[in-house]
């Protein structure tokens, strides 16, 4: 199998979440790293015309891809064909797809935009900053209160739509720090199970170590 092409930077959750995929899947795959600038240059906006990152490169099938859910989809369709990290069976295909849209428009919009006002805005908007620090806890609230009587979002395993929620959340503690809403991860114990769960797994170890160290050495992967 030809390595799989993954575009993306370093300390962005979304792209990430797709090489925990990766990793999950035994997939191999090529690192190509974006500085800010790169991103809207002709170059990269002919493989994602909406100059975001990730995006992926599969030279076996043909296919170039962006936004990080559709990727995902696209590799636990085409290559987990084990049932790894995903369920065919129903109900639980549907609910995984469930728990994977409210990842993509719940999570990652809110998380963002706290990130945003908390640290990168060049005021302090009180407002803001206090509506997303409380979305925050409000979908991790959701997400303990879900997580209350078992150990992963749907059935039995660790599946792509548990993993898709992992780097965001690893941010938490960086996006609310400087915020006027306290976060207190204790607050959520199923929530913080969860995340030790998640965090203890080899893919998601490799995507942090990733994310601070620009490359991956281990299996050739560079």
């Amino acid at each position: 199998m030809k390595p799989i092409a993954i575009y993306w930077r370093n300390a962005v959750p979304n792209p990430a979440k797709v090489v925990i995929i990766l990793e999950e899947l035994g997939l191999p795959y090529q690192s190509k790293w974006l500085e800010l600038e790169e991103l809207k240059q002709p170059a990269f906006e002919s493989v994602n015309p909406n100059g975001r990152v990730p995006a992926i490169i599969d030279p076996n099938t043909n296919i170039t891809l962006w936004e990080s859910g559709a990727i995902v989809a696209y590799l636990v369709e085409t290559y987990d064909k084990d049932e790894k990290i995903t369920y065919t069976s129903f109900p639980e295909k549907y609910l995984l797809q469930q728990w994977s849209y409210y990842q993509a428009s719940g999570q990652g919009p809110y998380f963002g935009q706290a990130a945003w006002f908390n640290k990168f805005h060049h005021e302090k908007l009180h407002s803001a900053q206090e509506r997303y620090g409380n979305e925050i806890l409000r979908v991790v609230g959701v997400l303990d209160s879900a997580l209350k009587d078992k150990e992963w979002l749907v059935g039995t395993k660790c599946t792509y739509a548990d993993l898709a929620f992992v780097m965001w959340n690893i941010n938490i503690d960086f996006v609310m720090a400087s915020g006027p809403v306290k976060w207190d991860i204790e607050a959520f114990p199923h929530f913080k199970e969860w995340m030790d769960a998640m965090k203890a797994r080899p893919s998601v170890a490799m995507a942090m170590k990733s994310l601070q160290e620009k490359e991956i050495k281990s299996e050739g992967k560079i």
